[in-house]
């Protein structure tokens, strides 16, 4: 099944126009509320902070979610301020040796799953959502915090006083969510994992050395393994800057600590975990997770905006199927059907990254890297379950090739609810 540009339009003909208010606007927040538009729906998003984040780090969007954002018709401004990863490199701390490349990384995954995947600023991105949010006619209350929500009576109230009222209530307030906590009527708190990530973002005009802007420019996408951390680099903006992600307490990595003497603003970003819960809706129907605040995942697989914009999608999309308000529970637990069980699958592979990046210096350390070192550069076709899940051939195609669209249409089909 093929879905081509713009065959996401609104179906003025379903006959249903719900009131949905979307609490956070990040990335699922703004992806949920421009697919829930699209869908014929009045949106509303309620988001604490005063503004939109004005500074932050690079994330990489992979097929599966930059499909949705070229459907949704961001500006092309967003694309062209990206760099397309020419190669991936994993590399050995100590000495820079490369264990595993995946040379032409971005053109490879275009030809094979028809979608582009991209290093760019998260602010980036999330300033096109937004963008294309109020295009689509989306309401924005910023600097306003939800202290209460009653599901019973389809209402939330702020901080102010203010109160809204709707036939659906989408919680994508993040890893810090009170929405879960409302769900599961109890206090949740993430659990941390003991990982705090320095984010870092370089200009090349900032760095004087040319052998060294010349890595800036260069859009290859690097990771160095390491003793209990690791690090990543990769260009963003076309090339004109450099995203670093490092531990505090590391070992000197080969190369990429002379970057280091030139950078001016520092991020830190203490990465959280939670457990998987039993649902992420509401016996009323009227209630949702998606999101961090659903299956949070910490970015060693890079997935966390990719399957919250997958989540906004989604809920959006089967929100395009209902005819009547009667149906909202259906398409509810359609929902929690397609994306739980995926969500909470990503985010445990992304855990079994951090142990395969992390080895400590030993037998198994030495037995990653001779297994990566056979197949690097396609010296052998990997045919088999594979312990790096970028390049494993089960796990990859999995995670990549997917299509919202195409997913919400197959379920539809299978178990119609209109």
């Amino acid at each position: 099944m093929t879905v081509k540009e713009h065959d996401y339009l609104p179906d003025a003909t379903n006959g249903c126009r719900l009131d949905v208010i979307v609490v956070g606007g990040g990335m699922g927040g703004l992806s949920a509320s421009i697919q829930c538009a699209l869908s014929g729906h009045h949106v509303t998003v309620i988001e604490a902070a005063k503004k939109l984040a004005e500074t932050g780090a690079g994330i990489q969007v992979t097929p599966n979610s930059s499909t949705l954002l070229k459907r949704w018709g961001l500006s092309e401004s967003l694309w062209s301020s990206a760099a397309r990863p020419s190669s991936m490199n994993f590399r050995r701390y100590s000495d820079g040796t490369i264990l595993f490349r995946e040379q032409n990384y971005a053109d490879s995954l275009k030809e094979k799953y028809g979608s582009e995947t991209l290093n760019i600023s998260r602010v980036d991105v999330q300033k096109g959502l937004y963008d294309r949010a109020k295009d689509v006619g989306v309401e924005f209350h910023f600097g306003t915090k939800v202290i209460e929500i009653d599901m019973d009576n389809g209402r939330v109230t702020s901080a102010a006083g203010l109160e809204f009222k709707g036939d659906l209530f989408i919680g994508a307030d993040g890893i810090w969510s009170r929405c879960r906590e409302v769900l599961l009527g109890k206090q949740d708190h993430p659990e941390a994992t003991g990982d705090l990530v320095y984010r870092i973002i370089l200009e090349a005009e900032d760095v004087p050395a040319s052998e060294l802007r010349d890595k800036i420019t260069n859009p290859e996408l690097n990771i160095w393994f390491g003793p209990d951390c690791h690090a990543v680099s990769y260009s963003i903006r076309s090339g004109k800057g450099l995203g670093i992600g490092l531990k505090q307490q590391l070992p000197t990595f080969h190369s990429l600590t002379r970057f280091l003497d030139h950078v001016k603003v520092v991020e830190t970003w203490k990465l959280m975990h939670r457990q998987e819960v039993e649902t992420w809706i509401n016996d009323k129907g009227n209630f949702v997770l998606i999101g961090d605040a659903s299956h949070p995942m910490i970015p060693y697989l890079a997935q966390g905006a990719n399957s919250a914009i997958e989540d906004g999608a989604t809920i959006g999309l089967i929100l395009g199927k209902i005819t009547s308000k009667s149906q909202l529970s259906q398409a509810l637990k359609m929902f929690q059907a397609m994306r739980k069980a995926r969500g909470e699958a990503v985010a445990r592979e992304s855990l079994k990254m951090r142990t395969f990046y992390h080895m400590r210096d030993g037998p198994e350390q030495q037995e990653r890297d001779s297994l990566l070192e056979k197949y690097t550069d396609s010296k052998r076709i990997i045919e088999e379950k594979f312990p790096l899940s970028w390049v494993c051939p089960i796990f990859q195609p999995w995670l990549f090739g997917y299509d919202a669209h195409i997913e919400v249409e197959k379920a539809i089909e299978s178990s119609p609810f209109v």
